[in-house]
């Protein structure tokens, strides 16, 4: 076991984060080398202290594997001293991974990987599963707060990014050991709720209907409520009459809210089932009752000033305050926000919380996440536990480059471009013949895996902090970096191996994976760099690392199975093995990514 310090540049954050990861994945080519080296510099250089070896895969294979780049540092300190840098190679501990090493000027160490034990390992991991390649991070318990759409709004394309990279980023934890509590923080209070209520009321004042009956279109109710609210002052003092009764407990107000609330849910759920996405719901409102509280806590640290008759923190670095009580004694985005993060600190024991939101929110977040460190909530250092971050994402752009909407400029619904890229899918499907072959419930989730993968690859792929066009043409093609293209790579690896008609679970009791190609030990390599990038694109937050992988996996492997004959083969064995770490890294990369995979050949 050995302790590294990674400085983690998170987009969007305005900084870094300094993370102390006490990093035990026996699975990570790159520890397990760094572990070598790390007692190699302690024998070569004692007077330095100790030292933490810099090891980086090699950006051209032809000099190496992997890289030690300490040298380069360690070279002005050393210089003129008897030390040799071949002493690096030379107090290496005896391992069975390295096969050789050569010194790259006064910079650098190049690594060989011995072939053997790269087939070794993938073997390991056939029969142990790939859980055994699982990174494990110093955090027990995290929040992601993700998704989170406004009640009363049905989900929108700007919904699209928070939901997919929340659910990646939970899913890439989970599979890191570590309990993710996943949190749908949803819009289900505040101001808009009176004249929602009190256009309910004005529609039906006998209040016998029920909300579905007279609410119908959620989208159009809200607007025509939000005209009214506009246009008419009798209605909006009405409407503002309305939050207070709501607030207050009244019963037709808060049954009223509850029926509003649940059209709502039902609308999202529906979404969520679709996408493959798992949240627990706690809005604005499951917070709402413990906001005097904190706000007590905050006034005794003595946080809480008052000026222009709100009540604020003054925040270190930050020309304007947080308000945290409005004029008129309601509380807002910040007091709510302030009362989740205490709870996710004091009552769910979160060592890390992650809260997925656009770019637009960073500095809100900032100022929050600065006020709970005056108070103490957090640690100021930022190398400690527990601590919240920021993971912003851009905006969803169509291709003219403005925001994506429809024609007639309204936003885009999120079950509409759902509806769009699995009918363009089932087309595709059609055309290739596929009716002909599947049943219609084949033909059909054939379609939905497919569609609804290249939607989420499309964004996921992108580095989240920028913007990205969103375009079905593109997105949909099965060439280049696409879900599309990764799903057929896959469906060919699988169909290699139903075609030799071998059972692959004997194989992995009797056979041995042999590289003697240079194209199995380019696949085999690619393979065993699995850990190492979870871990990457778990720490740095950045679903686009693990996209990068599996694309680049998927054309190591089409390579593999074009230059290498796998059925009736001489080395059949062993490369149906290959075949198979393949298919199931792959697997675990679309799960991770929330893409399913079609249980018919595409």
């Amino acid at each position: 076991m050995w302790i590294l310090f990674v400085r983690l540049v998170i987009p969007g954050n305005n900084g870094s984060l300094l993370l102390l990861l006490n990093l035990q994945s026996a699975w990570s080519v790159k520890q397990q080398i760094a572990k070598l080296f790390e007692e190699s510099l302690r024998t070569t250089v004692p007077d330095e202290g100790d030292i933490e070896p810099e090891i980086a895969p090699c950006q051209n294979p032809k000099f190496g594997d992997y890289q030690c780049n300490n040298a380069m540092g360690l070279w002005s300190r050393v210089k003129g001293k008897d030390t040799q840098f071949k002493g690096i190679m030379k107090n290496l501990p005896p391992s069975e991974m390295i096969e050789s090493c050569t010194i790259a000027g006064p910079g650098f160490v190049n690594i060989i990987l011995s072939k053997h034990w790269i087939a070794k390992s993938i073997q390991k991991m056939l029969v142990h599963t790939i859980e055994t390649w699982a990174p494990e991070i110093p955090v027990k318990r995290a929040v992601v707060d993700f998704s989170s759409p406004n009640i009363a709004k049905e989900m929108h394309v700007g919904n699209l990014r928070s939901t997919i990279i929340g659910d990646t980023l939970a899913r890439m934890l989970e599979f890191s050991k570590v309990e993710v509590l996943r949190r749908n923080h949803v819009g289900d209070w505040g101001t808009q709720f009176g004249m929602l209520i009190e256009y309910l009321f004005e529609k039906f004042p006998s209040g016998e209907v029920s909300g579905d009956q007279a609410i119908g279109d959620l989208q159009a109710f809200y607007k025509a409520s939000k005209q009214r609210f506009d246009s008419d002052p009798a209605f909006k003092e009405r409407a503002q009459r309305a939050v207070v009764s709501l607030q207050g407990g009244e019963e037709k107000y808060r049954k009223a809210w509850a029926e509003i609330c649940e059209i709502s849910r039902r609308g999202y759920e529906s979404v969520y089932q679709r996408l493959g996405v798992q949240l627990e719901e706690k809005g604005e409102s499951f917070y709402n009752p413990h906001i005097p509280r904190v706000m007590e806590l905050l006034n005794e640290k003595g946080l809480i000033e008052e000026s222009d008759g709100a009540h604020v923190i003054v925040i270190e670095g930050k020309k304007i305050p947080l308000i945290v009580v409005k004029k008129d004694g309601g509380y807002n985005y910040a007091s709510t926000d302030l009362a989740a993060l205490w709870y996710r600190l004091n009552e769910e024991k979160a060592e890390w919380i992650i809260y997925v939101t656009d770019v637009g929110q960073r500095e809100h977040f900032e100022m929050v996440f600065t006020a709970a460190k005056q108070a103490g909530w957090l640690p100021a250092e930022e190398n400690k536990y527990p601590t919240a971050i920021h993971v912003g994402f851009g905006l969803v752009l169509g291709e003219d480059g403005k925001r994506f909407r429809t024609r007639s400029t309204e936003t885009v619904k999120l079950v509409d471009l759902l509806d769009e890229a699995k009918n363009r899918c089932r087309e595709t499907l059609v055309q290739r013949g596929k009716s002909e072959e599947w049943t219609a419930e084949e033909l059909d989730k054939t379609a939905e895996a497919v569609g609804y993968g290249a939607v989420k690859y499309a964004d996921l792929k992108n580095n989240r902090a920028t913007n990205y066009t969103f375009s079905f043409d593109q997105m949909l093609n099965d060439k280049g970096n696409t879900a599309v293209y990764l799903l057929y790579a896959h469906a060919r690896i699988c169909s290699i191996i139903r075609k030799s008609g071998k059972d692959i679970e004997e194989l992995k009791k009797i056979g041995t994976v042999e590289l003697g190609h240079p194209d199995e030990r380019a696949l085999g390599l690619h393979l065993l760099q699995f850990p190492e990038i979870v871990e990457e694109a778990c720490t740095n937050l950045l679903p686009n690392i693990l996209c990068e992988y599996l694309y680049n996996l998927s054309e190591d492997s089409t390579r593999f199975c074009t230059n290498c004959k796998v059925v009736r083969s001489a080395e059949e064995t062993s490369r149906l093995l290959l075949c198979e770490a393949t298919a199931v890294v792959m697997r675990k990369c679309f799960y991770l990514l929330g893409i399913t995979t079609p249980v018919y050949k595409i």
